[in-house]
């Protein structure tokens, strides 16, 4: 009983939280544009002219334009898999397999987690039409907004420690880095960063700790609220392709260019494979969205009904598509624009850090600090352009681990997910719910989940050593 009104409380604190925030948080784009005013503000004051700030705004404002379209092909290869008709009828089947509604919430979870190791846009529609098809089981009395945070556990728990890292894939990319980052970081290969035996066991405890989280938090059938009762309907029917209109449109309801297209894209990926370590290949963003949007345009086997998903997909890149030029604007400024001394501000920034951070309080400092930075700013890849440049730098100067210096980033980033609304908006959209009625359950998560990463980062930091960054 005394458990239940804690978590009751817990819940409710939580609801007030995300409450405040959607009242008085504006969009992320302004957070973005206000962190761009505030850097240029810091530069001028540390004595560098008006134009030189300017210049590097504008010289920085299109350096990140491969990687904002590698991210948001990211987005949309995710979502065109998951709403192909084979991952349909494979979500039907999923959701057969559950016995009761708590055991529901789990399996939701764990889907989730796992989808989003590979991509965290295909884990939201996944984890999110998965919801839906548990909700139509009339023998299942399961808690709808429950389930729905479930599904929101591979972003908010795991998704930078897998394949779609954007910090990890960024820095094992030179071609996607920005200059001024890759002379102070090097090259960072996967098997520094993800595929490290310290990753694995961050992932598995993580893993499994949200599972136990989710099932002890999901109400029981007598409090469960399903989905009629949260005022959605989860019924889920693919858009039907419309009818031919004119003859020369039948190519666009043949298979015939997709299937040609894979076999010359699976003719590409062969030789990436057997020319190269499987670790190299997979790790180049360019092969990891090409397999996907192969993938997605198979899977949906018509090049109509393969258009009509990407066209549902652009909308969810939004965000990447017009914050990520800032990112690059505040790289530049803190990296190149020298004051009255010739330093940066970045340079700056990463001797403040020098001075009160250690090779042993490095990981719980940096921790700490992005996850709250990430509250402000909710973009992995985009905040790591402004954060390595002092962040990695400290690590330089420490003498601490280039690769786990990445996954402090990449573990500590994805705790604020777990309570900011702007990257739960595609699964929103799948769940027909709001913001308000998943917190509740994630910030319970975030509860267990935050100390448990900081511990995670120092421990596993402490088994390893510091190499010199590799150039390219």
């Amino acid at each position: 009983m005394a458990a239940n009104l804690e978590e009751s409380r817990s819940a409710r604190f939580a609801l007030r939280c995300a409450a405040w925030a959607e009242r008085w948080f504006p969009d992320s784009w302004v957070f973005a544009a206000l962190a761009v005013v505030i850097v240029t503000v810091a530069t001028l004051a540390i004595g560098a002219r008006p134009a030189e700030a300017a210049k590097a705004f504008g010289d920085g404002f299109w350096s990140l334009i491969p990687f904002t379209m590698q991210m948001a092909f990211v987005v949309i290869g995710g979502y065109v898999v998951a709403s192909s008709p084979p991952a349909v009828r494979l979500i039907d089947r999923l959701a057969r397999i559950p016995r009761n509604g708590r055991s529901a919430v789990a399996w939701v979870a764990l889907i989730s987690m796992l989808a989003s190791l590979l991509n965290w846009g295909l884990s939201l529609v996944f984890g999110g039409l998965l919801v839906r098809a548990l909700a139509r089981r009339t023998d299942l009395r399961m808690d709808y907004r429950a389930a729905g945070a479930a599904a929101y556990l591979g972003l908010g728990a795991v998704w930078a420690l897998g394949l779609s890292s954007s910090a990890a894939q960024l820095q094992a990319n030179p071609a996607s880095l920005p200059p001024s980052i890759l002379a102070i970081t090097g090259v960072i290969p996967f098997t520094e960063t993800i595929f490290l035996w310290q990753s694995g066991v961050m992932l598995a405890a993580l893993v499994v700790i949200s599972l136990i989280v989710a099932y002890a938090t999901a109400p029981g059938p007598n409090s469960a609220r399903d989905a009629k009762a949260c005022g959605v309907d989860p019924a889920f029917n693919l858009p039907p392709l419309p009818a031919r209109s004119r003859p020369g449109e039948w190519l666009e309801y043949s298979p015939l260019l997709i299937i040609l297209m894979v076999l010359l894209g699976a003719g590409w990926l062969f030789n990436e494979f057997s020319t190269k370590p499987a670790i190299t290949a997979i790790s180049g963003l360019n092969t990891y969205n090409f397999l996907f949007i192969m993938l997605g345009a198979l899977l949906h086997w018509r090049p109509r009904s393969f258009l009509d998903a990407v066209a549902r997909a652009v909308p969810t890149t939004t965000g990447v598509l017009i914050q990520f030029p800032l990112y690059g604007s505040i790289a530049a400024l803190l990296t190149t624009v020298k004051g009255g001394d010739a330093q940066t501000l970045a340079h700056y920034i990463s001797t403040f850090f020098t001075s009160i951070a250690s090779h042993d309080t490095y990981a719980v400092l940096m921790g700490v600090y992005s996850a709250v930075l990430g509250f402000f700013i909710p973009s992995g890849g985009g905040k790591w352009i402004i954060e390595a440049p002092y962040v990695m730098q400290v690590a330089n100067e420490l003498q601490y681990h280039l690769g786990w210096a990445v996954q402090i980033y990449n573990a500590a980033e994805a705790l604020p997910n777990l309570i900011n609304p702007f990257y739960m908006l595609p699964l929103l959209g799948v769940l027909g719910l709001k913001a308000r009625d998943l917190i509740g359950f994630s910030f319970v998560q975030l509860l267990v989940h935050a100390p448990l990463v900081l511990f995670l980062l120092w421990a596993l930091g402490t088994t390893l050593t510091y190499t010199p960054p590799v150039m390219p």
